[in-house]
Order: structure tokens, then C-alpha cells, then sequence
């Protein structure tokens, strides 16, 4: 390994302990060499100090053992000779089961190295190399990345090779007994490995579905040129849970989770469950042109110590929101129906959150490290999610665009890659291209749209584009203003600011036992088991007292029912008008 300036040995011996063993060799170590553990991992918007799961650092040349110095939370400092090589050793506990750390145990394992090597201080930017070799219990496990392997077995264990810090931390690895196949798409290998799949996966039916998004993603960005991408491989990793969902993104690989059932099955059709999963994949895969290559001018250098500020998370996570579907729909994975209902959705979602009167979509961006990722029972009332609003200030603007005649967001999203080479942009960026494309400046739209809070014209421009829009009755608990669990009692979860159960008093964890009401001279209480009781008791009276217990204390809220509140559904209406904007025929 001379040839590597700094090299990472990763041992799973320690799997049934959640441990993995690390040793760390950095050829030419400064006098005093300041090492540190990144605090964040790009793509998710969060200080999570991965520093609390590093134990027995040591450090050492030859046989003399050296004395660290821990500068704080996750810096630390070596006094050694420069003249020789400083050999680190270390474990990392591996217990979270997300996308975003490391996870050990003896069926699996799967880390990002933000979260187990070390930043040698002077010397990220040299290169780097990481070696994975198996205990004989584990041979016959595979080894799922998107690094570059320098000299790897068929099943992956060996070296992997990297230009720097910055692409190490950006390449996570699966190991376990995994399913998986490939595909290759304008000859580009992608691979698709699945762990703890169950024997009714169908695993062929993922892999064509996965291939139907990368293809059409391609072809978005590149047109016809076959000799067009900006990756040369790619590999999809996906963990199997009982209860999970997400995705974070790489510039050649994604890390996924999903429920088992979320799984295509062998015999049967798909499911929405399934559309989610294949949704996840495609909004992933996207990331690969948009934020992973064509990112925000602030996240141009990542700083893995401290928060990297952006307003642009509602032009990076929101439009790959609103693409993610609609490839779907291009593919025909999914009806244009059932497109439309999934964006019911996340209209619904939008306009039912008090938080979009509150704070503006570049806001939300801006406060994505304190807000979107330490979700509360208050979140909805003070925040608006840049993923959902985001997605439909695309729409608004897709749909101004094609109503206009001349070009759609697909040719803007195409012109800002082009411009910048796959690189940096800026907000600026992103107004010049829709003023050169259109010969007309949309600072009214951004302004509105995207630094006010005033409510997109959703609805009306759906309606021009040969959509039905069909209001409907919204469930009772959304015309209160509740979300709860409802079993076995009703506990609030959350009130929306405004409604009439907020006026009424309810507060989140409250447990709501019942009604009391009066009818005439007499009063009548009844139990309620779930919220919908509350139609059949309290009817036709508009004014209960709802029997409420609030830290083992019984009170009463004067409650005013409200009438039914209603909430858009999408359907086609112009056939020929909504498949010239999904399928952009």
C-alpha cells in the first residue's frame, strides 16, 4: 500500500458485538498531526456527532505507542516522528439502521465512511484506499459499492482505490448475503443488491423496473447521446427492514431502505407500496445529475465539521421530488392517474400544513439543520417541507412554461447542467436560464413562489392543463385540525395551529376518552374509541365538552365541530392535454 498516502483497514470481527475494528496507516504524518471524524454526511441535513461511537483510539510508529490528545468532540492530536509512517487503531460501534451511518451484525453490514475513517488533517486531498478482508465465517458474503476497485475478488473483499477524502466519504459499502443482479444501461454497469430479502421478492421484476428509470434518467439529461453520463457505473443498495423508508445519495451508488412488504412479490401485481420504493429509487437516481454533480455554489467544498448553509434545498431535493414521479409515469410504471393521486398527495400535505403561512420554502431550506431533521409534535405548525413545496413550486413553474408555449422545466433543468458543466449554481443561475429560455424574467414567480409565503396556483394551472380537479369531503380529524393514534385509545399527535381543536385547547399526548353533551335538560357522555365516533354521538349538536386526560388529569375542552373541510383530488380530465406534460409527447 505505499502507493496510497492514506489507507483504512476495516475488519468485521467484531460483528456480533456491533463493533467494527478500524486501523488507520498515514505514510507521512505531520509532527503534530491533527486528526478529526466528520459530524455530518452530505444529503442529510443534520449535525449527528458521529465521534460518540469511536472507542479506543491508539496511535503508534513501529512498536512505540504515542500519546493522543483529544482536542474536543471529534478532534484529536498526535505528536510523532514525520520520517515514519502513524498507524491508527480503533472501533466503531454499528447500530443504526438508516442510510445515514453504520450498521454491523452477524447477517450484515453497511457503513459510510463519514462515519468510520478518520480526516487526516493537510492531507485530504491526497489519495486515499480502504481494504475489506473476511473472516472465514463470512467469506461467502459480497462486498455492494461504488467505489473503484483497485484489486477486489468476484465477491468484492480486497482494495479500493480513491482520489481524495471527499470521494471516500462519498462511497458507502454493503456487505452481507445479498441478492442481486445487474444491468447495463448505454453500457454503463449498474448493479442492484438487496439484503434480508424474503422468499416471495421478486427480484427480476426490480431490477427491469430499475433499469426502465435509469434509461429514461439518462435520455432526460442527455438526450439520445449515447456517449452521454456523468458516471461510468452505478449500484443500487437496498436494506430490507420490517419498518423503514428512505434514501441517500451518491455520485455513483444510493444507499435505499424499505419494508420488506414494500417489495415487488412473485404472482403479484404491484402495489403502492411498491410505486413508493420505485419512487425512492428514481428521485435517488436523479440526485445523480442533480445535487451530486449540479449543486448549490455553498456546497461546493463540503465542510464534515460544522453546518453547510443553503437556501437551495427546495430547487435540489424539491424539483428531484417532482421528477422522481413523473419518471415513473414517462416509463409507465404508473398510470397517469395514478400519478395524479400521489400528487392529491402531496397537495394535501402542503395545504394542510399551518407551517406554509409561517416560513417560506427557501427558509425551510436555509433551516433544514434545525427544523426538517428534528421533527416535533409542533413541526407542522412552524415549518413547510422543501421536498413537498418544493416539488410543487416545479410544478407551478413546469406548467407556466408549457402554458406559455415555447419550452418546458425540462429544458430549463437540462440548460442549467449544460451551462454549468455539471457544477455549481446559484439562485441567480436559476433565474438567468428561465430568462434565456423564455426571453422573459421570472423573478415574480421565484418571489412569490419561493420567498413568500402566498399560496401557489397549483389548482388553477392543473386545471388548464386538462386535469379535473374534484373537491372532496377530508376526514374528520383533518377538519378538527387532530392527527393521533387511535389505538387502543385516541392520543393527539399533533394540532394544526388555527383549528378548531387548537381553539378548543387539545394539546399534543393528550388522550381523548369521550363526550359530553346536552340535549334539552339532559346531558348525555359517550366513550369514544376512535375519532369518527364523535359523527355518530355528537350529532346534530355543533358544541361538545370532550373529556380529555393531560399528564393524569381529567378536563373538559368546549369543542365547536366544524363543518367538513375538503381536499383536491386530481383525475384526468384531457387526456391527450395531461400526457403532453407527464409523458412530454
Amino acid at each position: 500500500m505505499k502507493h496510497h498516502s492514506i489507507h483504512f483497514e476495516v475488519s468485521l470481527a467484531l460483528k456480533k458485538q456491533h463493533l467494527f475494528e478500524v486501523k488507520a496507516i498515514v505514510l507521512k504524518p505531520q509532527a503534530l498531526q491533527n486528526l478529526s471524524l466528520a459530524a455530518w454526511i452530505p444529503g442529510s441535513y443534520l449535525i449527528r456527532e458521529f465521534s460518540k461511537h469511536l472507542q479506543l483510539l491508539k496511535a503508534k510508529q513501529g512498536k512505540k505507542q504515542l500519546a493522543i490528545l483529544q482536542l474536543d468532540k471529534a478532534n484529536w492530536q498526535v505528536a510523532c516522528d514525520p520520517k515514519q509512517p502513524l498507524e491508527l487503531s480503533y472501533q466503531v460501534y454499528a447500530h443504526d439502521h438508516s442510510v445515514r451511518t453504520a450498521w454491523l451484525e452477524n447477517t450484515r453490514g453497511f457503513f459510510n465512511p463519514t462515519s468510520l475513517c478518520l480526516q487526516v488533517e493537510g492531507q485530504t486531498h491526497v489519495p486515499h484506499s480502504l481494504s475489506l478482508s473476511p473472516t472465514p465465517d463470512i467469506e461467502h458474503w459480497r462486498v455492494a459499492t461504488g467505489a473503484w476497485p483497485e484489486k477486489t475478488n468476484r465477491l468484492g473483499w480486497g482494495i479500493y482505490s480513491f482520489q481524495d477524502f471527499d470521494e471516500l466519504a462519498d462511497n458507502p459499502f454493503e456487505i452481507g448475503d445479498l441478492w442481486h443482479g445487474s444491468f447495463k444501461v448505454r453500457g454503463i454497469e449498474h448493479q442492484l443488491v438487496v439484503s434480508h430479502a424474503p422468499p416471495t421478492f421478486n427480484g427480476e421484476q426490480l431490477l427491469a423496473d430499475t433499469q426502465k428509470i435509469c434509461q429514461a434518467q439518462i435520455e432526460f439529461w442527455h438526450g439520445k447521446n449515447k456517449k452521454s453520463a456523468p458516471h461510468n457505473r452505478y449500484t443500487f443498495m437496498l436494506a430490507t427492514v420490517d419498518e423503514g423508508y428512505g434514501g441517500l445519495e451518491h455520485r455513483h451508488s444510493t444507499a435505499l431502505i424499505c419494508k420488506r412488504s414494500d417489495l415487488p412479490q412473485i404472482g403479484k401485481k404491484a402495489s403502492a407500496a411498491y410505486h413508493d420504493l420505485l419512487g425512492l429509487i428514481s428521485h435517488e437516481y436523479f440526485h445523480t445529475w442533480n445535487v451530486k454533480r449540479m449543486r448549490p455554489t455553498e456546497l461546493e467544498k463540503i465542510d464534515y465539521a460544522k453546518e453547510n448553509y443553503t437556501e437551495l434545498l427546495w430547487f435540489f431535493e424539491g424539483f428531484t421530488s417532482y421528477y422522481d414521479d413523473i419518471i415513473l409515469a414517462r416509463t409507465g410504471l404508473i398510470t397517469e392517474d395514478q400519478y395524479l393521486n400521489r400528487l392529491s398527495k402531496t397537495l394535501e400535505q402542503v395545504h394542510y400544513s399551518p407551517g406554509r403561512k409561517v416560513q417560506t420554502v427557501a427558509q425551510a431550506s436555509f433551516d433544514a439543520w434545525t427544523k426538517y431533521y428534528r421533527i416535533d409534535e409542533n413541526t407542522i405548525n412552524h415549518t413547510v417541507s422543501y421536498y413537498t413545496k418544493g416539488s410543487l413550486v416545479a410544478l407551478c413553474l413546469d406548467l407556466t412554461l408549457r402554458q406559455e408555449g415555447k419550452i418546458s422545466l425540462d429544458d430549463v433543468m437540462r440548460d442549467l447542467w449544460q451551462s454549468s458543466k455539471g457544477g455549481p449554481i446559484s439562485e441567480q443561475d436559476i433565474a438567468h436560464s428561465f430568462n434565456k429560455l423564455t426571453g422573459r424574467s421570472f423573478q415574480t414567480q421565484l418571489k412569490a413562489w419561493v420567498h413568500s409565503t402566498e399560496e401557489l396556483p397549483c389548482l388553477e394551472l392543473l386545471k388548464q392543463q386538462g386535469v379535473k380537479v374534484v373537491e372532496q369531503e377530508s376526514s374528520l380529524a383533518l377538519s378538527l385540525g387532530l392527527k393521533a393514534k387511535e389505538n387502543p385509545n385516541i392520543v393527539i399527535t399533533q394540532v394544526l395551529f388555527g383549528s378548531a381543536a387548537s381553539k378548543a385547547g387539545f394539546s399534543p399526548q393528550d388522550e381523548w376518552y369521550g363526550v359530553s353533551l346536552k340535549n334539552g335538560r339532559q346531558k348525555s357522555q359517550w366513550r369514544l374509541q376512535k375519532i369518527d365516533d364523535l359523527e355518530l354521538y355528537a350529532s346534530p349538536n355543533k358544541t361538545v365538552q370532550a373529556l380529555v386526560a393531560r399528564d393524569k388529569r381529567l378536563i373538559e375542552l368546549e369543542l365547536s365541530i366544524p363543518a367538513r373541510q375538503s381536499v383536491a383530488k386530481l383525475s384526468t380530465n384531457n387526456l391527450t392535454q395531461v400526457q403532453q406534460w407527464l409523458l412530454d409527447l
